[in-house]
């Protein structure tokens, strides 16, 4: 039962984890580039977020939305 689970640490640590490790080091030569992870998910939130707000200005538009006061039951 040990060899399993060092063969998952082994798996996590030298096999999945390289390319971070790989990152890690490049930050002393480049931060921006070191950090790519990280801005590759601060665009994909940009774009999703933008993407939300022209679909809800997109409904707000055309009046679909029920805006009246008992529009739901529990109000």
């Amino acid at each position: 039962m040990k060899d399993l689970f060092e063969a998952i640490e082994d798996l996590f640590v030298n096999v999945l984890f390289a390319p971070f490790d790989a990152l890690r080091a490049l930050e002393l030569e480049s931060w921006f580039t070191a950090n790519i992870m990280s801005w590759l998910f601060t665009i994909i939130g940009l774009v999703a977020f933008v993407y939300w707000m022209l679909q809800l200005k997109k409904f707000n538009d055309n009046n679909e939305e029920d805006k009246s006061i008992s529009s739901h039951s529990y109000l």
